[in-house]
């Protein structure tokens, strides 16, 4: 693909849905790179608040998408589906230059394939992982989407032998995270007076996440402060609402446990603790980025479960491990998710014999090869479909 130079052009409107906080953040910085290009770019859409703060306008709130795995989405299948059938109606009745579904596949493609249908121009942002089940939906892609935006490289090749244009961009994690962070700065952010041990909990985005790992992660918490008192703990929250279950949850189930629970900031947390306890996702990629030991933890519905053990065709389930094509961080899916097995992992993390300079090691190779300049790269081949 030929990467356009820069040249200021108005008027141009194009139309964005993310269905999480992980992709809204993706869509700003895409939105942000796309005004070098457009100063007046115009975009509507599903948006959530990092969108909203560009002065998008938001059809439809972005929680109303944000649901997890295959049987959850049931529950909700009339609301979702009616947001969908008038978005098309929405875009085909006032089309965009351009519309850009940024990951949630499952609603997205469907409405890409809709609005290509109708003549609009497609960009999907966030290979779905296709390349590791479901394989069949290469089809409906091929037919749904102009060009496919992969933010890691093993992506690209399955997509050139199915003959989907791609570009690899890289992630906008791996440009935003700097090598080596000022984790002094980070303390007096969070107002942390004291150097004990801190291990970071992260329980997810969604609010199933907190339904299924919530409890599970403060009971591993609380199992690691009875073995080692010198401990404490923080944990991120992307909502307040989340926040408000969580202390719930620790009045219930670790009245005891020294944590400090807050909105946003997630980064920052990362950034000090000395170990992180992790839910599968991106932010096990924020993880690697700032090159600290990780466990990785997943539930979700039963059934969900077992569907998925069917269809899964890849041998792990986190992203350095993914990345690394190796068992680089530990992962404990389903019933191994247990609090005991995950809190001596953590343990194992702040060990004397845990050897973390490998682990860094790694981890930075693994940042490299992500750091392409991604929001500014994907903008560009963006611009090239436009300018078509």
């Amino acid at each position: 693909m030929t990467l356009p130079k820069k040249t200021q052009v108005r008027g141009v409107k194009v139309g964005v849905v993310v269905g999480e906080i992980s992709g809204d953040n993706l869509a700003a910085n895409l939105i942000r790179s796309l005004r070098c290009y457009y100063p007046d770019l115009a975009f509507e859409g599903v948006l959530g608040p990092e969108l909203l703060k560009e002065n998008g306008h938001s059809l439809y709130p972005m929680d109303r998408l944000a649901v997890m795995g295959l049987i959850e989405p049931l529950a909700r299948a009339r609301e979702i589906l009616s947001i969908r059938r008038r978005l098309i109606q929405h875009f085909i009745k006032d089309p965009p230059d351009l519309f850009i579904g940024i990951d949630a596949p499952d609603f997205n493609l469907r409405l890409e394939l809709k609005l290509k249908q109708h003549g609009i121009r497609t960009v999907h942002y966030v290979s779905p992982s296709v390349w590791a089940w479901r394989r069949g939906r290469i089809h409906l892609i091929k037919k749904a989407v102009d060009l496919m935006l992969t933010l890691f490289p093993f992506e690209t090749k399955f997509y050139q032998e199915h003959q989907v244009p791609v570009c690899f961009v890289g992630h906008p994690l791996a440009d935003i995270i700097p090598f080596e962070t000022d984790q002094e700065r980070f303390k007096k952010t969070l107002m942390l007076e004291n150097n004990q041990p801190l291990i970071a909990i992260l329980p997810g985005s969604r609010r199933n996440e907190i339904k299924y790992l919530g409890e599970i992660f403060l009971k591993t918490a609380r199992l690691c402060f009875e073995k080692r008192d010198d401990l404490q703990f923080i944990a991120p929250l992307v909502s307040e609402e989340h926040r408000k279950s969580f202390l719930e949850l620790c009045q219930r189930i670790a009245p005891a446990l020294p944590i400090k629970v807050f909105v946003g900031n997630a980064h920052a947390a990362i950034a000090v603790a000395d170990a992180v306890l992790v839910t599968s996702g991106t932010a096990t990629l924020e993880v690697m980025l700032h090159k600290k030991p990780m466990v990785v933890a997943y539930r979700m519905h039963p059934l969900t479960y077992q569907i998925a053990r069917w269809l899964v065709k890849v041998p792990f389930i986190a992203l350095p491990n993914l990345l690394a094509g190796e068992g680089l961080v530990p992962e404990y899916i389903q019933g191994s998710a247990k609090p005991e097995i995950l809190a001596e992992a953590l343990l194992k993390c702040l060990s004397p014999n845990f050897d973390r300079e490998k682990l860094i090691k790694k981890f930075g190779e693994l940042h490299q090869s992500l750091k392409q300049n991604a929001s500014e790269k994907a903008a560009q081949a963006i611009v090239s479909i436009l300018n078509e």
